[in-house]
C-alpha cells in the first residue's frame, strides 16, 4: 500500500494527459502578431479550461519543438502519411483522438471524461502577446514574433 492511500484511505486518481501537436507557428500558441486566428484563441481558451479541471496539457509546436514530432511514433506516421495536413494532432493518454482540426470544447471535455462544460467561463487565455480576446486582437501590439 502506498503512503497516499494509507493517509487518504482511497486510491489516487490518475490524471488525463492531452498532448497537442500544432503545425509550425510563430509562437507556442499562435496567438500573436497583427492578425490572430479566432480558432486558435478559442482552442487556447479551451486548453486553459482543461487545465483548470486538473487535466495535464502538453503542447508542441512544429517550428519550435520538432524533436517531439519525430520522437512520437503516431505523430511521425501521421506526418509521413498526410504531411502537415495531419496537424494539429491531439492525443489523449497516448491515443490519437483528432487529426487535422482543432476539436471543440465539448469533444475535449468528453475525451477527458469531464461532465458538463457549459457553466465554465468562456474567457480567452493570455497569449504570448498579451490578452487574446476578440476586442484585444484588433489593438496595436508589438507582437512576439
Amino acid at each position: 500500500m502506498n503512503r497516499l492511500s494509507i493517509i487518504n484511505d482511497e486510491k489516487p486518481a490518475l490524471a488525463t494527459t492531452f498532448r497537442v501537436f500544432d503545425p509550425a507557428m510563430c509562437c507556442s500558441t499562435g496567438i500573436c502578431g497583427p492578425s490572430v486566428d479566432a480558432q486558435l484563441v478559442r482552442f487556447a481558451a479551451d486548453l486553459d479550461w482543461l487545465k483548470s479541471q486538473g487535466v495535464l496539457v502538453q503542447r508542441f509546436n512544429l517550428s519550435q519543438q520538432p524533436a517531439a514530432f519525430v520522437d512520437d511514433t503516431s505523430v511521425r506516421s501521421a506526418l509521413e502519411d498526410k504531411g502537415e495536413a495531419s496537424l494539429p494532432l491531439i492525443q489523449v493518454d497516448g491515443q490519437v483522438k483528432s487529426s487535422g482540426v482543432y476539436p471543440s470544447r465539448a469533444q475535449l471535455a468528453a475525451w477527458a471524461g469531464l461532465g458538463s462544460f457549459e457553466d465554465a467561463p468562456k474567457t480567452a487565455s493570455t497569449g504570448c502577446c498579451g490578452p487574446a480576446t476578440a476586442k484585444d486582437s484588433s489593438s496595436d501590439k508589438s507582437g512576439c514574433c
